[in-house]
């Protein structure tokens, strides 16, 4: 059963002020999207700054053949740093996103930013800190691509996935790491198989299981 606005800001978004949570009580709406669903296009406007409640939801850049450029993901307590910013200034995404279980999230109309920004302090703090996290994660994967190798970006990449999912059994294909690395899946797989041999990884049929700390 999804929960209220209310109920979703005290989980996930604790630091708001009081005033905050009651003005984001009285906008905000709720909306759900399946996993698999795009939740923002390439060229779209952006109608509403988005929060995510529940879910995950992955924001890549396609190419003009079809190639994907993986950026970073969002989960529950996350926001959308491009929403935030080009819904103020009504601009188009220059991004896709796409939810990778079903999600919720939280919509708050674009007309209200600037009022947000003016007059809540811990949403102005909220916002500069979505932005230097999300920084810091673009920065990590451009790093990866500058000045590691494709085993090195692997193991990094699965060791991310292990510590914001909380779980050993990574429940991702070979074809979307691929996709996430900008590879191929076959040399994903070979990959994986020498991490496995090496006693770093173990392939099941329908999902990873991490085995380093």
């Amino acid at each position: 059963m999804m929960k209220t606005v209310e109920l979703y800001l005290q989980e996930f978004f604790p630091q708001f002020e009081p005033a905050l949570k009651q003005r984001l009580i009285e906008v905000a709406s709720i909306k759900s999207f399946l996993a698999g669903e795009m939740l923002m296009e390439t060229g779209q406007y952006f109608r509403s700054a988005v929060l995510i409640v529940e879910g995950r939801v992955k924001l890549y850049r396609e190419g003009d053949e079809g190639g994907e450029f993986f950026m970073y993901y969002l989960d529950p307590g996350n926001a959308c740093a491009l929403s935030l910013i080009c819904a103020t200034k009504q601009e188009t995404s220059q991004v896709k996103a796409k939810s990778l279980d079903d999600t919720v999230v939280i919509m708050i109309p674009i007309d209200i930013m600037d009022d947000l920004m003016q007059n809540y302090k811990t949403w102005y703090y909220f916002v500069l800190e979505t932005y230097r996290v999300r920084f810091e994660e673009l920065l990590s994967v451009i790093d990866g691509v500058t000045f590691k190798a494709l085993d090195e970006r692997l193991v990094f990449y699965l060791k991310n996935q292990y510590q914001k999912l909380k779980t050993r059994e990574l429940q991702i294909t070979h074809q979307e790491i691929a996709n996430d690395l900008n590879s191929s899946r076959e040399v994903i797989s070979r990959l994986l198989k020498k991490m496995e041999q090496k006693g770093e990884v173990v392939l099941h049929r329908n999902y990873i299981e991490w085995l380093l700390i």
